[in-house]
């Protein structure tokens, strides 16, 4: 499957059934997917994207080493097939949007940069980042204990994990209680599985019912799952959520949590090999562009304002080591 044909069965599968009769008399998927009610606000997936922009920051640019100031750009990778809204191909199956695009668009505007996006698979933007060939990373990195000792960075998001239910549940989550004898989805080997396995166990050394744990391969396996009732939520990263529940209108956030469960509140961040000399250069550049209001903007267009940092940290505490 092409990237064109797999982001509209995304799409299809969010809009639900007036998509889905669209795609089907062969109509030509459309530049912006709808935000709950059809007659709602609109999310641009079209290649003009009228992109938010900064201003430079002469202070923050001036922290720039002199080898990346002398290239005029800003090698920047991104994951080539990760889910809506961070990074993900508009309609055309060429332009990379989201919120992860976005926000490396401003990060470079501020320190006077041209940008130049990589996409890449997840494992090759560290080797990327390795071998000197990228000068950051903007994708959905969580900042961890363990990755601290190779690379440094300039936090720019919190890393948020949501519940997904059917629309109109009166049900919330708010620790594991509220999850005892439920039938949930979750993503293997993810931060959201850990939390949801140890909720379990305290469940079970609590005397209450253990959580019944689903896995799927596909998204659209788990979602079919939720909507059919074989499922009573899924458990998520916050930003896919959020997406899904403002694309399709059929489904509703129900309790979000932090990356690093009760340990640490995770953080996203611009991520550089350790001693680049760039991450002071991506802190100021990103506290600049959170003071003038384009950072808050870009979130808000994505729907992902409660996941705004009011700073950028250097090095935060990580989620801790899990061995």
């Amino acid at each position: 499957m092409n990237r064109r044909r797999a982001l509209t069965a995304v799409l299809a599968l969010a809009a639900g059934p007036a998509l889905l009769a669209a795609c089907g008399s062969g109509a030509a998927v459309e530049d912006t997917a709808p935000v709950g009610a059809a007659d709602g606000p609109k999310i641009n997936i079209g290649p003009d994207q009228h992109r938010v922009r900064a201003a430079k920051n002469a202070k923050a640019a001036a922290l720039l080493p002199a080898r990346v100031r002398a290239t005029g750009e800003l090698r920047v990778g991104v994951a080539a097939e990760s889910s809506p809204p961070l990074t993900f191909y508009a309609t055309d199956d060429r332009t990379l949007i989201g919120v992860e695009t976005d926000l490396a668009t401003l990060v470079a505007d501020a320190l006077g940069l041209r940008l130049r996006l990589e996409p890449l698979s997840w494992e090759n933007l560290f080797v990327g980042l390795d071998s000197g060939k990228l000068d950051a990373v903007f994708s959905n990195v969580t900042v961890t204990e363990e990755r601290k000792e190779k690379y440094d960075f300039a936090t720019y998001r919190r890393d948020e994990l949501a519940v997904e239910a059917r629309k109109g549940t009166a049900w919330r989550v708010r620790g594991a209680a509220d999850v005892a004898g439920r039938t949930i989805a979750v993503g293997t080997a993810t931060n959201q599985e850990k939390i949801l396995l140890e909720w379990s166990a305290e469940n079970v050394k609590a005397g209450r019912r253990p959580v019944d744990i689903r896995y799927y391969p596909k998204t659209s396996d788990t979602y079919l799952a939720l909507q059919s009732g074989r499922i009573d939520a899924y458990f998520g990263p916050n930003p896919s959520v959020v997406y899904h529940v403002n694309t399709a209108g059929r489904t509703q956030s129900i309790g979000r949590f932090s990356g690093g469960g009760d340990a640490v509140q995770g953080k996203i961040a611009a991520t550089t090999k350790k001693g680049s000399g760039l991450v002071g250069a991506y802190a100021a550049a990103l506290r600049a562009v959170i003071a003038d209001g384009s950072y808050r903007t870009v979130l808000d267009r994505w729907g992902l304002g409660a996941e705004a940092l009011t700073t950028s940290q250097i090095n935060p505490p990580g989620l801790p080591r899990t061995h």
